[in-house]
């Protein structure tokens, strides 16, 4: 008997997983299901528009895709198109790699008012998620403060002070290009309620800032001492130096004409927004390491701003019927094991963290517990899967399909651009109806 498999979401997690089932099973049938038209999930709509390198990635999915064994089913939403109890039915094993695209709450008063966004909103306007199409934020303001020190913080914070010209050579959203370069933008704030040793972005992200056409980055305060290493083990001692020593190097680039400065702010904890309907400020507390605890000083300062953006983590999305672990914004599992046949891989299995080639592991980990757990398959998997989406009269994108969306955005794209994205559902449907009347 052929093993079935349905695969829930297409980001690097869910690819990886058919890799790897491809690999241990040479004869089963995998089927990729995305709530959207376009794959690539966290490549597409997460890696900053300024690292296309990264984003070469999905060259390896494509191969996978193009196996003749895998199938991909986008603008299917499970919950809406199609029940999990269906999936379950019809497959031998589902796989969720429905990622974490939620984001965390700091969880302090003022959070609700207009002016303070999430980096997973944030994020994906500016990389044309449809979802957030109709974000539309104000970043025409003169200070704007990003909460958080890891990579994704570091992103923000660079494609807010990027030139015209260095978004030229980006696929970052018209709206958002248009609104970067208008905005009176003249600093952008990183705080970290920890100090620069304790940082987690890495350091290839942290030397970008040296490179930027019109931002100056610089350091608040003094926290970069060599006594910010003390306790620190073997590794991240390592890279701790290696960013100590770039945000150092900062201080030799005071003299560069640019027209706008990121400062990094350490030592500080955010307390409450400050303003009426919209944001006028954060209002944060000083703060300092005893041991590994962060505890406040007593001293507070109000930092004035037009826009706070959290990056501070994410969460997966709570799917109906299946458990939740609240605490790690993540779905329960043991292992990737959520229940007979259903499991679990990347972020919905072991929370936001790790990169783009973390997810490898989890798709090698999956092939060995399929390999234990199936002792009997035979379930009709696709078949059944088309029965009911064709009974349901979904319009379901094919990856030929996504091949069509994907050259008339390259075509689109003008100047250095490698493409201009659609950022409407509808606009993607429109494209493929038109290619479909052509060729009738």
């Amino acid at each position: 008997m052929r093993l079935s498999v349905a695969i829930v979401g297409s980001g690097p997690s869910g690819f990886y997983a058919a890799e790897s089932l491809l690999s241990a099973f040479p004869d089963c049938e995998i089927d990729i299901l995305e709530r959207l038209p376009t794959p690539f999930g966290l490549v597409r709509f997460g890696v900053a528009p300024d690292h296309q390198s990264v984003k070469r990635v999905t060259e390896g999915y494509e191969k996978t895709v193009s196996s003749g064994r895998v199938h991909y089913y986008g603008n299917v939403e499970v919950g809406r198109d199609v029940t999990m109890a269906e999936l379950r039915d019809c497959y031998d094993a589902v796989v969720l790699a429905v990622g974490a695209p939620r984001d965390r709450p700091i969880g302090i008063p003022g959070e609700d008012k207009r002016g303070i966004l999430g980096s997973a909103a944030f994020v994906g306007w500016y990389n044309g998620h449809p979802d957030f199409a109709n974000l539309h934020p104000n970043i025409d303001v003169e200070r704007a403060i990003v909460v958080g020190n890891g990579n994704v913080a570091l992103d923000i914070a660079r494609i807010l002070v990027l030139s015209p010209n260095e978004l030229a050579a980006t696929d970052i959203a018209e709206e958002a290009a248009d609104a970067i370069t208008r905005s009176k933008l003249r600093e952008v704030i990183v705080l970290g309620r920890r100090g620069a040793a304790q940082a987690r972005f890495t350091n290839p992200e942290l030397r970008a800032f040296a490179r930027l056409d019109r931002g100056t980055p610089c350091v608040e305060g003094d926290s970069l001492s060599e006594h910010a290493l003390e306790g620190l083990s073997e590794k991240p001692r390592r890279q701790a130096e290696r960013n100590l020593e770039t945000l150092r190097s900062f201080a030799e680039l005071k003299e560069k004409t640019a027209t706008r400065r990121i400062t990094f702010q350490f030592f500080a904890r955010p307390l409450e927004v400050l303003g009426g309907e919209s944001v006028t400020g954060l209002r944060v507390a000083q703060t300092r390491l005893e041991g590994s605890r962060v505890v406040e000083t007593g001293a507070q300062e109000d930092l004035s701003c037009g826009l706070i953006i959290k990056a501070i983590g994410y969460r997966s999305p709570r799917i109906p019927g299946i458990p939740f672990d609240a605490a790690r914004g993540r779905l329960r599992n043991r292992d990737g094991r959520i229940a007979p046949g259903l499991y679990a891989v990347g972020w919905a299995k072991r929370g936001p963290s790790g990169v783009i080639g973390t997810n490898k592991a989890d798709g090698k980990a999956l092939a060995e517990q399929l390999r234990d757990d199936m002792k009997t398959q035979g379930k009709p998997g696709r078949k059944a899967l088309e029965a009911r989406l064709t009974a349901r009269q979904v319009r379901w994108v094919t990856y030929r399909d996504w091949r069509l969306i994907d050259e008339a955005e390259i075509a689109a794209g003008q100047g250095d651009h490698p493409r201009r994205k659609f950022v409407s559902v509808a606009d993607m449907l429109a494209l493929l109806d038109r290619a479909q009347e052509n060729t009738t």
